[in-house]
């Protein structure tokens, strides 16, 4: 699966000083000694219920349980995170209806990785620092500071990359993220409520614990695992690598070099034997005209980002991204 690399952008690492000594010497003080802000431990908290949950799910495993999880795994992480989370509001991969747009990105909150405009944010600081100092999960700072511990770090993220709304003011114009934004935690506890009156205990932690475990670290192996280990088909002159044993999930965000190649592609398995399943969704929406405006990458431009060619750039093989300033105008890098 190829070898572990280290790898310092020199993208902005000069603006690296944004970050205050507190919040470094907070960091570096590591998990037992640092100061702690309440969102940081609430995150915390909320990881170790639903760790916990998974521990004692065991021994309250019914059938209609765990089907209920894995639908909800499917509609939550393939639909609203991947679909509509990643390709459609922070890539504008395509467009939907309004209506349909808003649906998805439902689906993504009960992910319970964060409002819509708070994980843009972070996915499009991501692709603007990859792998550099400002990225705000880099490898560079230890695979586990990629993987989870990232999230811990409100402050200290936010210092190092930016304002969290600043990049996504596309989304913040519209009342109806802004107040999802401002009613998140109020979602995730109605759903928990809605399992347990339908299934007792059963549902609550196969279809909030286990899936929403099991949603997190697939989306954190994204940035652990696919920075670190994997094949890399395209020039992007970063960490990214695809990751063919991820790709037994089936989401298609493993092949995560083919989309720091092609950042606002809504197809990331460009191989027929990729297999990724919100794009054979958003192929159908496509068919049904309901989805519109769908970028993938034309063959001069995988001829262009290709390792038989040296003039492969950081940028997406001159894709076009729509919100570099968060404004959704479009900006070609």
């Amino acid at each position: 699966m190829g070898t572990t690399d280290t790898y310092t952008n020199s993208k902005n690492t000069d603006d690296y000083d944004v970050v205050t000594q507190a919040e470094r010497r907070n960091k570096e003080l590591g998990f037992l000694k640092r100061q702690w802000e309440f969102r940081d431990a609430l995150t915390v908290a909320l990881k170790i219920l639903e760790h916990t949950a998974v521990c004692f799910a065991p021994f309250y495993f019914t059938w209609d349980a765990f089907w209920v999880s894995v639908v909800l795994y499917v509609i939550t992480l393939h639909l609203g995170i991947s679909l509509s989370y990643h390709r459609n509001l922070t890539h504008r991969s395509f467009k939907l209806p309004r209506w349909l747009e808003y649906f998805f990105a439902y689906c993504g909150l009960h992910a319970a990785q964060g409002d819509p405009m708070f994980w843009a944010s972070v996915h499009r600081y991501h692709h603007q620092y990859t792998d550099s100092d400002r990225d705000p999960h880099t490898p560079n700072e230890g695979f586990w500071f990629s993987h989870i511990n990232w999230v811990f770090y409100y402050s200290y993220v936010c210092e190092k990359c930016g304002d969290p709304t600043s990049n996504v003011m596309d989304l913040y114009k519209q009342p109806f993220y802004r107040v999802i934004q401002k009613t998140y935690l109020l979602h995730l506890i109605g759903l928990g409520v809605i399992m347990y009156m339908v299934g007792g205990w059963p549902y609550v932690l196969w279809g909030m614990g286990v899936r929403i475990t099991l949603g997190h670290h697939s989306t954190f192996m994204i940035n652990s695992v696919c920075h670190t280990w994997g094949s890399r088909p395209w020039n992007t002159k970063d960490l990214s690598k695809n990751n063919w044993v991820l790709g037994l999930i089936g989401y298609g965000e493993n092949w995560h070099n083919n989309h720091h190649a092609f950042q606002n592609s809504a197809r990331l398995g460009l191989e027929w034997w990729q297999l990724d399943f919100p794009w054979y969704v958003v192929k159908s929406l496509e068919c049904m005209g309901l989805a519109t405006d769908v970028k993938v990458p034309t063959e001069l431009q995988k001829q262009k980002m290709s390792y038989k060619n040296s003039t492969g750039t950081t940028n997406g093989g001159g894709f076009e991204e729509a919100h570099e300033n968060g404004n959704g105008n479009v900006k070609t890098y």
